[in-house]
């Protein structure tokens, strides 16, 4: 266990990330040694999440491991992360996107930070944009709406409080929330997840009033700084992140494709 790639890390980091949430929910989950399974279950179609941990010799024989899965839990909807690439579970009624980049930052100190630090109160400041840490429900409510919107989070509109982000998932160990804000206005967020081997970072979101303002780079400095020292970060890179990502000191550590179900596996396979 102590041997792990840095690929690994940032597996079991978000494999570790989503238990936490199925906690904070109450969620079914299932755990393998090759992968992690969370019945999310806000609404009846809801997505279900599976994170795809360790290499497989066998892609049809994990394949069909993971569809008796989808069929015992009633699976309308799916995400898949499979960050070996050698899954196809399009005749599982599943289809894929591209392959995201897999991220890790190793340990070290941040160069040249956007903002200065004030250690006495766990903020960081630069004229008008400050960012501290989410402690209470209220402060955490505001990442929830952060994220929701700064994505946005197409299934999550309008926001509610606490459907997506419950209050109880700032309790779960080694979980943090950061909020960003410019001249007192919500502007950004991000979380972050300890699972004692690795740091990984979620959610990183500016709103749309206020994107090109260094809004994601101070949310992710002031967690980064936060963050355990001698532990490296691993994150999941969009495009359009992935820029911000790479002056910050990550570097890609494998590539992750998705597999999605968007209806149930009959009336998928059954579309032209």
């Amino acid at each position: 266990m102590d041997n792990l790639s840095r690929l690994e890390q940032a597996n079991d980091n978000a494999a570790a990330f989503w238990l936490a949430q199925a906690r904070a929910h109450g969620w079914q989950h299932l755990i393998r040694p090759g992968f992690t399974a969370v019945r999310c279950a806000r609404t009846p179609d809801d997505a279900h999440r599976i994170v795809v941990t360790r290499p497989y010799d066998q892609p049809a024989v994990l394949e069909d491991e993971l569809a008796a899965l989808l069929e015992e839990w009633s699976t309308t909807r799916l995400t898949l992360e499979d960050p070996y690439l050698g899954l196809d579970m399009s005749r599982h009624g599943c289809a894929h996107g591209r392959a995201m980049p897999v991220m890790v930052r190793e340990p070290g100190a941040l160069e040249a930070p956007l903002l200065g630090a004030l250690p006495s109160t766990g903020a960081r400041v630069g004229g008008d944009l400050t960012v501290d840490e989410a402690l209470d429900a209220d402060a955490f409510a505001e990442v929830e709406h952060a994220v929701v919107d700064g994505f946005p989070i197409e299934d999550r509109q309008p926001w509610i409080r606490g459907v997506m982000l419950p209050e109880r998932l700032l309790h779960e160990p080694g979980c943090r929330a950061w909020r960003a804000r410019i001249a007192g206005e919500l502007a950004g967020a991000c979380l972050t997840f300890d699972d004692g081997r690795a740091t990984g970072v979620y959610w990183v979101a500016t709103l749309p009033e206020h994107r090109s303002r260094g809004v994601a780079r101070a949310v992710l400095e002031t967690a980064l700084a936060a963050a355990d020292p001698d532990r490296p970060a691993t994150l999941l890179a969009t495009a359009l992140g992935e820029p911000l990502y790479r002056k910050l000191g990550f570097t890609v550590a494998g590539r992750s494709h998705w597999w999605t179900r968007s209806a149930p596996a009959e009336s998928a396979t059954a579309q032209p």
